[in-house]
């Protein structure tokens, strides 16, 4: 009988721990999927910040002539007030739309259509995970959700936003070929989809790192982070920038921008 008690009591140990074991397979299936958490708040330079610091922030009116300073936006700046943007002095933005293949920025639709509502040169960006999916799936996704192009001299390429992994290794655990043949996808499928080469945002030391400083991307536009009073060394699939993200904060919403040209420059990226 007290054998008979132990087994009972033996067998009702092994179902509990039956029940607890399936109760934690959801949360176990849910943490082995793609991370998303904090997506918002990665924003252009958000990581290269992080990584490389800020130096010499300076003012808007440094540059020198024949720039256009212009800024970029993300769910971060919340809604923004457009008309007071373009009185301070913007002539060019990019808003941040999606982030790998499960990141809609929630304030888009009113960043994007907001800017082009007062005037500014507008375009898409898009900030890389490859680490969850291949580069065609995330240009797809990206063209899908907001950074496709109109030859309406008032859009700008999208831009793919490649930097510092803020989920993990910073190359995002892929060689300096793997993670050239990723961009290539990325850029290949966003060419075929739009006509336009997508934009390249990233920061020298990062390219380097994890690219090998690869020399294969010169028909994308350079648009380059580096928080300092001087833009020093660029990655070597370039010999001059298109725009120079000069400082993370100053008189416009988000991180500050110079165009490497006139307004007339922009425009002329715009058209294509």
């Amino acid at each position: 009988m007290m054998s008979r008690r132990v087994c009972s009591k033996g067998w009702g140990a092994v179902l509990t721990a039956g029940v607890l074991l399936l109760a934690q397979t959801p949360a176990v299936a849910r943490e082995s999927g793609p991370r998303y958490d904090g997506a918002e708040e990665h924003y252009a330079g958000s990581q290269i910040a992080l990584h490389e610091g800020v130096d010499g922030v300076v003012g808007p009116l440094y540059g020198g002539e024949g720039q256009t300073l212009g800024h970029d936006v993300s769910g971060h700046q919340g809604v923004v007030d457009w008309p007071a943007a373009a009185r301070t002095g913007a002539k060019f933005v990019y808003v941040k739309a999606t982030e790998g293949t499960g990141f809609v920025n929630p304030r888009f639709a009113q960043q994007y259509n907001g800017s082009y509502g007062v005037g500014l040169i507008r375009g898409a960006y898009h900030f890389a995970r490859p680490d969850i999916s291949d580069g065609a799936a995330q240009a797809n996704y990206f063209v899908d959700h907001g950074g496709g192009w109109s030859k309406d001299g008032k859009t700008l390429p999208g831009a793919l936003d490649v930097e510092y992994n803020p989920y993990g290794e910073t190359c995002y655990g892929k060689t300096p070929a793997q993670m050239v043949a990723w961009m290539t996808s990325f850029a290949t499928t966003y060419l075929h989809r739009t006509g336009r080469h997508p934009t390249i945002y990233t920061s020298t030391s990062w390219w380097k790192r994890c690219t090998g400083n690869s020399n294969a991307f010169w028909q994308n536009p350079l648009w380059i982070a580096r928080y300092n009073t001087e833009i020093g060394e660029l990655p070597a699939s370039w010999k001059h920038q298109t725009i120079w993200q000069f400082a993370d904060r100053g008189s416009l919403p988000g991180d500050q921008n110079w165009f490497n040209g006139t307004v007339d420059r922009v425009r002329a990226l715009s058209l294509g």
